[in-house]
């Protein structure tokens, strides 16, 4: 216990001082340096290569630092990937910053941006032909003005008209973008009534009451303003940006759709407002197996919350007694990107989240009926991720083998001495980590071998994950404070150890003309264990990824046959299906299971 209370001391954000703020960037930082990172070209058997620059991906993300210091200047942004114009391949929203504090301007900055003013978030459009990936810059033909300091993106269709909308958090006044279907969005936040002008940073689109329309859960941060700002130090008293507790924690948002282009704020019927968080992630899932969508938040530096649906419109915090509020310890820790999935192929949801340095990632193993246990230690994910500050993060089988591997996107939240000394003007970057599964029972850091693209050492915080080139492997968009971003294209089935059939799903319900999120389909196969998962956008950190399912199948290339278990409760499979490709499984065009 001895030991535990030491790295938690140590592991401790900052304390907050009474001292006026710093004034400004002379005489403290270095601040004019130019930030350049530079990799090794990418080799010819690279798992992963980086083609943000040769696609035409070129996004720099702007966080207005200016010296001060400020708390939300280090925390942004997400990502989205998202088929917005319907033509079958995943488009990508980058969420943007702009300067801070009420009397900063551009001169001020340190990072010069990469966009033409005003700063906005930009939509690229995925122009995938013949194999080949090019993206456009269409933020401007698409009508979008998002202009706020981003957070992060949802990804969902609100009002079922086919066209995936868009609910952007920022540091105050979130936007919902409603897709018109003709290439453009239009604002219609005020409209919806799903207005929050807190902090937020995640959001999660779910239909908890199962009625065919999506709902809306936005996780809020804490209560900083520029006036409330604190100058503060670390454990060498050197200045420092301070932590959530220098400013008090906000309650989350339920917004219930009421099908007719309004939202209702739930919040208090459903009894979110009754637990005080600090939500940087947010997943939603069916965790204790009785067919009604729940939601986790993962919490900075508090106890994380797991909100059981009670079937009636309300929701009972049973974090604690499930095993999922705090660690093994008994310790509450900077959770910030959160993933749920069946890793270990007994049909349940387990849940793997990201945190601070010294304190090691989380693997809590469900039991099947929504109990929990630490099982970090003992999968292999606590030494290896000890040393780094986790963000975003997914369960994904990147090389399609049947087993989810896990990513975690890796940039620090205080500053680096070692790199304050050599002059650094970001002093937070850390490299990333690939995790690979060991068939359910442990992982292993296969990072070294991923490529050069994981060589890159920067300021990670979002990551979406989608097979953007369609060829049947998963692709991920990771998202750099005060950086570009990055497209990391998966060649392991060219590159790897060998190449593993897939098979992809896009799951619809005509009914309600969109992707049946919360949906769970599981591939039944002779002489081997079934592979679940769920239709899904949220999950990771501040980003929403690709609602297809994709299943790795291993050496196995024969039909196969799936069983989906739609939102409803409702079954249906289907058989004879070629894997090799995507299909679209539409309800009521299967066959009825009787279950």
């Amino acid at each position: 216990m001895m030991l535990d209370r030491f790295f938690r001391m140590l592991a401790s954000r900052t304390r907050p001082l009474t001292p006026p703020p710093l004034s400004g960037a002379s005489g403290f930082w270095p601040w004019l340096l130019a930030l350049v990172v530079v990799a090794a070209p990418a080799a010819a058997d690279d798992w992963f290569v980086d083609a943000s620059e040769t696609t035409g991906l070129a996004f720099k993300h702007f966080n207005g630092m200016s010296g001060e210091l400020y708390f939300p200047e280090m925390m942004g942004a997400g990502v989205a990937v998202f088929d917005y114009d319907g033509d079958g391949d995943l488009d990508v929203y980058l969420v943007q910053g702009h300067m801070l504090g009420p009397t900063k301007s551009l001169t001020d900055a340190t990072f010069e941006p990469a966009h033409r003013l005003p700063l906005t978030d930009r939509l690229y459009r995925n122009e995938l032909q013949d194999g080949e990936l090019r993206f456009t810059d269409v933020t401007v033909e698409a009508g979008l003005k998002a202009a706020g300091y981003g957070m992060g993106v949802a990804a969902g269709e609100v009002d079922n008209d086919g066209d995936v909308d868009l609910y952007i958090t920022n540091l105050a006044d979130n936007q919902l973008l409603i897709n018109n279907g003709d290439g453009t969005f239009s604002d219609n936040t005020s409209a919806a009534g799903v207005t929050d002008d807190r902090w937020s940073v995640s959001a999660a689109f779910l239909d908890f009451d199962r009625d065919g329309w999506l709902d809306l859960y936005v996780g809020n941060y804490v209560a900083f303003s520029f006036d409330n700002h604190a100058a503060c130090l670390s454990n060498a008293s050197a200045p420092e940006y301070c932590g959530p507790k220098s400013s008090p924690p906000e309650t989350d948002r339920l917004f219930h759709n009421l099908g007719n282009g309004r939202f209702e704020d739930v919040t208090e019927t459903a009894m979110i407002h009754t637990a005080f968080g600090g939500a940087l992630g947010v997943s939603t899932a069916d965790f204790n197996g009785d067919g009604w969508v729940d939601i986790y938040v993962a919490n900075d530096g508090v106890p994380n919350q797991l909100w059981i649906n009670q079937r009636d419109g309300s929701f009972r915090n049973d974090a604690f007694m499930a095993g999922v509020a705090v660690n093994m310890y008994g310790a509450s820790e900077a959770s910030m990107g959160v993933d749920a999935a069946d890793f270990d192929g007994d049909g349940d949801e387990d849940l793997f989240m990201t945190h601070l340095v010294r304190e090691t990632n989380t693997l809590y193993l469900n039991d099947g009926q929504g109990w929990f246990e630490d099982r970090t230690v003992t999968k292999g994910l606590g030494g290896p991720s000890f040393s780094f500050t986790g963000f975003g993060t997914g369960w994904f089988d990147y090389d399609n083998d049947g087993w989810l591997d896990l990513l975690s996107v890796n940039g620090a939240v205080n500053l680096i001495v070692e790199q304050q000394r050599k002059g650094d003007p970001h002093p937070l970057h850390q490299t990333n980590q690939l995790f690979r599964s060991r068939r359910g029972e442990s992982f292993e850091d296969v990072t070294a071998q991923a490529g050069t693209a994981f060589e890159l050492s920067e300021v990670s915080r979002g990551a979406a994950f989608g097979d953007l080139d369609n060829d049947g492997d998963t692709d991920v968009v990771i998202s750099n404070n005060a950086g570009r971003a990055r497209l990391l294209i998966n060649n392991i089935a060219r590159n790897g150890p060998g190449k593993h059939h897939w098979l992809g799903l896009r799951l619809v319900d005509p009914r309600y003309r969109r992707d049946a999120v919360g949906a769970r389909v599981v591939v039944v196969r002779e002489n081997a264990p079934p592979l679940w998962r769920r239709v899904r956008t949220d999950g990771s950190y501040a980003s929403a990824s690709d609602p297809r399912v994709l299943f790795g199948l291993g050496d196995q290339g024969g039909p196969i046959t799936v069983r989906v278990i739609w939102p409803d409760g409702n079954e249906e499979a289907w058989t004879s299906l070629e894997p090799g490709r995507y299909h679209t499984l539409e309800r009521g065009q299967g066959m009825d299971t009787g279950e």
